[in-house]
């Protein structure tokens, strides 16, 4: 007959261990000014938003600390030494690419990708109609996109290459909010008024002439045939 003493005393070990062992370590790294970025909440697959000041920029976490995402980028065109262009992407060097209409879909971790700022997981997946690919599918078309590109601010940018990987097809809600602030802006009759007072003012001021006068009657024109 088995000991009841004993099998309390076993149940009692068990819950004890249970309690005490350890748990197992989350992956996390840290920026140079310290943040913590707790990489093992991130799923190889993921769609990474990082919130700017003035815009959003987008990634695809490829796993083990790799972000592959867009970003426009002179130097490529520049240089063929692997290690220069493999550095973090300076504002220099993005402003640069923007101008060029140049890019790169490049692979970095997750510090130098976020910037020092907070990370969004898939949070597009509530406002893009398409249902998102499998995670590994998603890994796959990012990881197939990796190189050199063309860039356009407002047709092929960050949005639109991971959307593409994510949900098959290309799209950027911010593209879609400024043509929709362009479009009011038009549609009001008042800009017309302030571009014909503006047109009026540089004409005064500069004098009479084709690089005053015909700008500002064609786009106040524009602007009142768009209204």
């Amino acid at each position: 007959m088995k000991n009841p003493v004993l099998g309390v005393l076993s149940f009692l070990l068990d819950k004890i261990l249970f309690f005490v062992k350890p748990k197992p370590k989350r992956t996390s790294v840290t920026d140079e000014n310290g943040k913590l970025y707790e990489t093992s909440l991130f799923k190889r697959g993921d769609l990474l938003e990082v919130p700017r000041t003035l815009f959003v920029h987008f990634g695809i976490y490829l796993g083990n600390n790799r972000v592959a995402h867009l970003i426009p980028d002179i130097l490529p065109a520049l240089t063929c030494k692997k290690a220069r262009v493999e550095n973090v992407v300076t504002n220099k060097r993005l402003i640069a690419g923007v101008l060029a209409k140049m890019a790169s879909v490049r692979v970095d971790n997750v510090q130098d990708f976020a910037y020092g700022a907070i990370i969004l997981v898939n949070s597009m997946d509530r406002h893009v109609k398409n249902n998102p690919l499998s995670n590994e599918e998603v890994a796959r078309r990012a990881e197939k996109l990796v190189g050199t590109t063309s860039y356009s601010l407002l047709w092929d940018n960050c949005e639109h290459f991971v959307t593409d990987c994510r949900y098959g097809t290309p799209v950027s809600l911010q593209t879609d909010k400024f043509c929709d602030i362009v479009k009011k802006i038009i549609r009001d009759q008042r800009s017309v008024v302030i571009s014909a007072a503006v047109g009026m003012a540089l004409t005064l001021c500069v004098g009479v002439g084709p690089f005053t006068a015909l700008p500002s009657f064609l786009i106040t024109f524009t602007l009142w045939m768009a209204s």
